[in-house]
């Protein structure tokens, strides 16, 4: 990770002004241009496979199934599901407004 000169409080206030600027687009396409010129095709493509993840997990697939549909490392769908049942609820807000609004399935 990138080492600041101004400390954490200056990496805090510009990532929450980026949280906001994300929130005010609301035209898909903006967004995917804002992603575009924000992250590189590699860290789109990242995104992007763990965003596929996120609503197989909800309808209780397994790790093992993901990973076949997806090729999404098994790894890196259990750190998914880690975040979905316990992280900062970003995926669980996210899943509100995917078409179909998969419920999130019990942890077995």
């Amino acid at each position: 990770m990138k080492q600041r000169e101004d400390g954490p409080e200056r990496a805090r206030q510009v990532r929450a002004q980026l949280a906001r600027v994300v929130a005010a687009l609301t035209d898909p396409v903006e967004v995917d241009a804002f992603l575009e010129d924000l992250c590189t095709p590699a860290e789109i493509e990242a995104l992007a496979d763990r965003w596929s993840v996120v609503p197989l997990l909800a309808q209780g697939m397994s790790y093992r199934q993901i990973h076949e549909d997806t090729g999404v490392s098994v790894t890196t769908v259990g750190r998914i599901a880690r975040c979905l049942e316990g992280g900062a609820g970003g995926y669980r807000a996210a899943l509100e407004h995917h078409p179909g609004r998969p419920q999130v399935a019990p942890t077995p």
